[in-house]
């Protein structure tokens, strides 16, 4: 996405994920949710979304530690588990991701 833009990616995934993609999504990503978006994008403009994660990260990421073990226990991550380990051609670091750590966790305090 980051190189060539959503025609990249349309061009990188198969004719069927391109045919959902223009047909599905724009079923789900409605004007409900890009008004959502809007309102988001204000918070971060405003910089009251980094004030807040200032304040989260500072008292020890107590919520978002929480949120993160409720996202591990999701059953996307369990059909998901299942599915990368029959996948012979993903490592194993490809098939033990989510395991609430970040990428970037190496530097993160947080943990």
């Amino acid at each position: 996405m980051n190189e060539s833009g959503i025609a990249g990616m349309r061009f990188s995934i198969s004719e069927t994920a391109e045919y959902g993609d223009v047909t599905v999504g724009p079923k789900i990503i409605n004007e409900s949710v890009k008004n959502r978006m809007r309102r988001q994008l204000k918070t971060i403009e405003s910089g009251r979304f980094a004030k807040e994660w200032v304040g989260e990260f500072q008292g020890g990421c107590k919520n978002f530690n929480k949120i993160r073990k409720a996202e591990e226990r999701h059953g996307i991550e369990k059909v998901g588990a299942k599915l990368r380990g029959m996948m012979s051609w993903l490592g194993k670091k490809a098939k033990s991701v989510g395991k609430g750590v970040s990428q970037a966790s190496y530097v993160s305090t947080s943990k």
